[in-house]
């Protein structure tokens, strides 16, 4: 599969942005399906950012390379989330691709987040990744993260023959349950909410373990626990890529437009950070993993992003926003602002 050609579509979806209006700017961030792990992560950044009287419209999409692409391009899109993976394939084919370095010019770092359970959910008689040649299974809608871990892991293994079908899993799903498919591939932070609500019967389905020696050296090991979900009794081990909150380089003393999402995307750092705690309590599961300054190596982290990290930092809200442990957020500050030192 020719992946470049892939990204070289996805990223460059939308038009090139158009950053000297002022008038109603936005804020809003690029998440995922209805009911993927993203969209709840953008919900709680958004309940947060409500709570301070700024408005953060919460966007669905494929996935990955879309929001990767409307971070890039899209105009009001001051955020978005983004697999590590994706990161990862655009930093090894950047040197050597004219296209992908305009792709990611003025893409930055603002956090990363939790990592995501690969998600294979299959017929009970396919026992290994292996056992996919030959059937039919979906893979991920082409501009989603899925669909790209999904086809990588498949050629790593050398998985050949059957039907891929370019589906997202909400599609998917059905498709499943009613015999028209063999499995399906999903990204996704557990617990997944599609698997969570759905009956899956456990006497027919069950997730595939990952245990390829060749996967487990190329993504980080992981495990679904016992009970994640309710047809799963036991743990079922896998492999997992972290998801990245991603922004772009807007100018603090550019003109209005740059002036105004540089302080959004200011204003979210601060949030995000003085309020770990309050997400971590309140927010969805995945939150309690997170670690601010487990960075992907070869990014830089936007300087609007760094602004948002002083300790004096107001973001101004119209509204109370309480914190909690602010002796602990002074620390928390400080051990990021030395890990998010450039040289």
């Amino acid at each position: 599969m020719k992946f470049k050609t892939l990204f070289s579509l996805a990223l460059f979806t939308f038009a090139a942005p158009t950053f000297s209006q002022a008038a109603g700017v936005e804020r809003n961030i690029m998440t995922g399906g209805p009911k993927g792990t993203y969209i709840q992560i953008g919900r709680d950044i958004a309940k947060l950012s409500e709570g301070c009287g700024k408005p953060l419209n919460v966007v669905e999409s494929a996935g990955s390379l879309e929001n990767f692409a409307g971070v890039r391009n899209r105009k009001n899109t001051q955020f978005g989330i983004v697999q590590s993976d994706v990161l990862d394939y655009l930093k090894t084919f950047e040197a050597d691709d004219k296209e992908l370095q305009k792709a990611v010019r003025g893409v930055r770092i603002m956090f990363p987040l939790y990592n995501e359970e690969v998600h294979i959910l299959a017929r009970n008689d396919i026992k290994s990744l292996k056992e996919l040649e030959g059937r039919k299974f979906a893979v991920g809608k082409k501009d989603s993260g899925t669909f790209l871990t999904s086809s990588l892991m498949l050629d790593i293994v050398q998985v050949k023959g059957g039907e891929r079908q370019a589906i997202n899993p909400d599609e998917a799903l059905p498709k499943l349950l009613s015999g028209e498919i063999d499995a399906l591939f999903y990204v996704a932070g557990a617990p997944a909410s599609l698997f969570s609500s759905a009956t899956i019967d456990p006497a027919k389905f069950h997730l595939v373990p990952v245990t390829e020696a060749p996967l487990l050296a190329s993504y980080t090991p992981a495990k679904i626990e016992a009970g994640t979900y309710p047809f799963q009794k036991e743990a079922v081990p896998g492999v997992a890529v972290k998801a990245v909150l991603m922004t772009f380089d807007y100018a603090a003393n550019g003109k209005a437009y740059q002036r105004e999402s540089c302080k959004a995307v200011s204003d979210i750092s601060n949030l995000i950070i003085t309020h770990m705690a309050d997400l971590q309590a309140s927010g969805h599961p995945k939150w309690k993993q997170v670690d601010l300054t487990a960075l992907p190596p070869g990014w830089k982290v936007g300087a609007c992003v760094k602004a948002g990290m002083a300790l004096d930092y107001n973001p101004g809200c119209k509204a109370p926003a309480a914190s909690s442990g602010s002796g602990e957020n002074d620390d928390y500050l400080n051990l990021l602002k030395q890990r998010l030192k450039q040289p």
